[in-house]
């Protein structure tokens, strides 16, 4: 299987002291790749932080530096708004767990290095998911969506919220109480996640999930999710999580123990193995063993194969100079996948009907 490179993607996410080495025709592939996977501004911030930035040629500077700014505004208005939704929070003592890229800004992660965060992800345990709502609309969020299709389907079915709006800032805000949909195949214990869970910095209302946690989630919400379109990012923060976190000798052993826990033994698997094959990221070999031969991750020579042919397309920038002739097919095939694995399919032919359906009824002219 040959697929269209995307090594100086990669090189320059891993060795961005190699930046300065690169012809036009480099640079114009590195930046038109970079910024549809939503990577534009880390290649340049990973270059300022390791002392490379003033090697770079002025014209790819003016893309990156354009990039970098809007990750930087992105991360002053996360702060603000974390803040906001704990003083929100507060008065029913429900403190912020942040997920994913807010979860790695505030945290000061490694992975958090020009990393866009355009909303905020937090989880909440659901029994007190009517007080975190009431709180939050006090505080001035409200739904986005007023159509009872889709409210029935996220309260129902899904392991969040619609998404909030705030009247005033504009901002989005994702409330989870699980981080599966409630009728998926995969069902983690929220509770295990949320007693885990950390405070950064000085404010103990703002907390994270604990390493492992924060890794495996990571690794759920990318190979059990459809939409790959922003796949490759999504496949950096864990390579950066990885990096950051196997610095601590006992992670590797209680990462492996948080996923049999967690019965998320597959997706790590699956996080782990293209990782390395796309990211080159470094797993020992007794964490990959212990996982092959795992019950939950036990899979045949050619189903993997098959995997294979459909994740090392999805997971590559949505651009042409990344993809051939098969990638569509592929997005395609892995968005009925993670449809799949999110819902029985008597519920997922009638979701997905509706889905169809749903544009025509809006526009009779069609």
């Amino acid at each position: 299987m040959t697929l269209p490179p995307i090594d100086t993607l990669v090189a320059a996410l891993q060795r961005p002291e190699g930046l300065g080495a690169l012809g036009p025709a480099a640079w114009d592939i590195l930046v038109r790749q970079g910024r549809q996977a939503d990577l534009l501004a880390r290649v340049g911030a990973l270059a300022e932080a390791r002392g490379h930035w003033e090697q770079l040629p002025v014209e790819p500077r003016r893309h990156l530096g354009s990039a970098m700014g809007l990750a930087a505004r992105q991360h002053t208005e996360l702060r603000h708004e974390v803040v906001q939704i704990a003083r929100a929070l507060e008065p029913i003592g429900m403190p912020v767990v942040l997920l994913k890229g807010a979860a790695y800004t505030m945290a000061g992660l490694d992975a958090s290095l020009g990393r866009m965060v355009s909303d905020v992800d937090i989880l909440v345990p659901r029994a007190r998911l009517a007080d975190v709502e009431s709180a939050l609309m006090m505080g001035g969020w409200v739904s986005m969506n007023r159509d009872a299709y889709d409210q029935r389907y996220y309260r129902t079915w899904m392991h969040e919220l619609p998404p909030l709006k705030h009247m005033t800032r504009g901002t989005v805000l994702d409330v989870h109480h699980a981080i599966m949909p409630l009728t998926a195949r995969l069902k983690p214990d929220s509770d295990r996640l949320l007693q885990r869970a950390r405070p950064v910095g000085a404010d103990p209302r703002v907390q994270v999930l604990c390493a492992p946690d924060m890794v495996l989630h990571s690794a759920a919400h990318l190979f059990h999710e459809g939409d790959l379109e922003l796949g490759l990012r999504g496949l950096v923060d864990l390579d950066a999580l990885l990096r950051e976190f196997a610095a601590d000798p006992g992670f590797w052993p209680e990462l492996l123990a948080r996923a049999r826990a967690l019965q998320l033994e597959w997706p790590l698997h699956q996080a782990l193995r293209y990782a390395g094959m796309l990211l080159h990221s470094v797993v020992p070999a007794h964490v990959t063993e212990a996982l092959q031969h795992s019950p939950g991750v036990r899979i045949s020579t050619w189903r993997q194969r098959l995997m294979d042919a459909l994740f090392l397309r999805a997971l590559r920038p949505a651009h042409a100079s990344a993809s051939d002739a098969w990638t569509p097919a592929a997005r395609f095939l892995l968005y009925l996948r993670g449809h799949w694995l999110r819902m029985p399919p008597a519920m997922l032919v009638w979701h997905l009907l509706h889905k169809l359906v749903r544009p025509v009824q809006a526009d009779p002219q069609k």
